[in-house]
């Protein structure tokens, strides 16, 4: 017969006396290192982002086509003798980018660009090296944590796949006429770069929260507040894609006023190539009015977030969507004044960086809003 109890003892009395001594179901299980696989993400999220600052700079000394060949394993030397960097300078002679633009150059000259390019395969090589370190480690002590398996070799897969993408995007200025990258290679080359910061931020911050934590935080879901995350991510997405096709032609020193572009609202000539399609990627004028345009209507839908994001009845959520919003007003102003300063390489740098805070805080705004921190009604 069942033991009567009184109508005022505590709700939780019953799950004290028969809670097992290791705790409930969830945090019964086999938890692996949580915080040691956090941190191994956190720092391979900060050499991304040393990558992808690198790879601007390569761009912006126009190195990226120094080295002619891919050879994932053996280039990871550099030439070591004389020879060896006079066999380099031949190579990099019969590409266009060296009869058009780079014929005054001598040896010494050459090696400036040449260290550039080979640091940033360098260091591509190295996040790769603590990629498969660390999950090899992790994997041979049993500390993933469930489920996380299939996630960290996701990382790696994608920067197999970016190393491919970025010997495409070269391989696309060593013949022809071109000088330079294709612009449009370029623009997938650091939209994947973004994609995979963005996969590491997002599991950094699961890896933050105890499971339990997220799986009660996941019932108090802030669903619409969560989809128009997704869509301020979506959109601040384009916008860095655009930003790589400005950056790809040059396009930022095209037109140095502010509002207007050349005296007008629409550049001059911004459909002067033919067929139409190439002047999406190849106009500077153009491009750069896109990339503008885009910039507008990103700080608009950033407003229209942030006024239905103040309304969350969690102050984290609330705090995630201003502070993101901060950040985009700040970017577009970075990006007024690094125009009309001409874009010193210091401007564009500092706004590419910024693109990177941008969308680390836009995703950190859509996951408060997928997992909400509860706050108590006494609190």
């Amino acid at each position: 017969m069942a033991e009567k109890r009184s109508i005022f003892e505590e709700v939780g009395a019953d799950a004290e006396r028969t809670r097992k001594p290791g705790g409930g179901m969830i945090d019964s299980k086999r938890r692996g290192a949580r915080g040691a696989v956090r941190a191994w993400l956190m720092l391979l999220f900060a050499l991304v982002v040393v990558m992808i600052a690198v790879g601007g700079l390569t761009r912006l000394t126009d190195s990226g086509l120094s080295i002619t060949e891919w050879r994932p394993v053996t280039g990871a030397l550099p030439p070591m003798s004389e020879a060896d960097w006079q066999e380099e300078f031949e190579k990099y002679k019969a590409i266009p980018q060296f009869e058009l633009q780079h014929s005054w150059m001598g040896l010494e000259d050459f090696k400036t660009i040449y260290w550039w390019e080979w640091g940033h395969r360098q260091l591509g090589r190295v996040i790769g090296l603590v990629w498969a370190v660390g999950l090899l480690g992790f994997w041979a002590t049993r500390r993933i944590p469930p489920g996380w398996a299939g996630r960290l070799v996701l990382i790696g897969a994608l920067g197999g796949v970016q190393g491919a993408v970025g010997w495409w995007m070269v391989a696309s200025g060593l013949g022809g006429t071109m000088t330079s990258v294709a612009s449009y290679r370029l623009a997938v080359h650091l939209g994947l770069a973004f994609v995979i910061l963005g996969f590491i931020a997002w599991y950094v911050m699961l890896l933050g929260r105890e499971e339990r934590d997220l799986m009660q935080a996941r019932r108090l879901r802030e669903g619409r507040l969560f989809s128009l995350g997704t869509g301020w991510m979506h959109f601040a997405f384009l916008q860095i894609l655009l930003g790589a096709l400005v950056a790809g032609i040059d396009a930022g020193r095209s037109f140095t006023d502010w509002p207007l572009m050349g005296g007008q609202v629409v550049p001059p000539d911004a459909f002067g190539l033919s067929p139409g399609w190439r002047n999406l990627f190849e106009n500077a004028g153009l491009v750069q009015f896109i990339h503008r345009v885009a910039g507008y209507l990103l700080l608009a839908f950033t407003g229209m977030a942030w006024m239905r994001g103040r309304r969350s009845a969690n102050p984290a959520t609330r705090a995630a969507f201003s502070l993101a919003a901060v950040a985009v007003l700040a970017q577009v102003v970075l990006g007024i004044v690094t125009v009309v300063s001409v874009v010193p390489w210091q401007l564009a740098i500092l706004h590419q960086f910024a693109a990177v805070v941008v969308w680390v805080l836009i995703l950190r705004a859509r996951f408060a809003a997928q997992y909400p921190v509860a706050v108590s009604i006494r609190g």
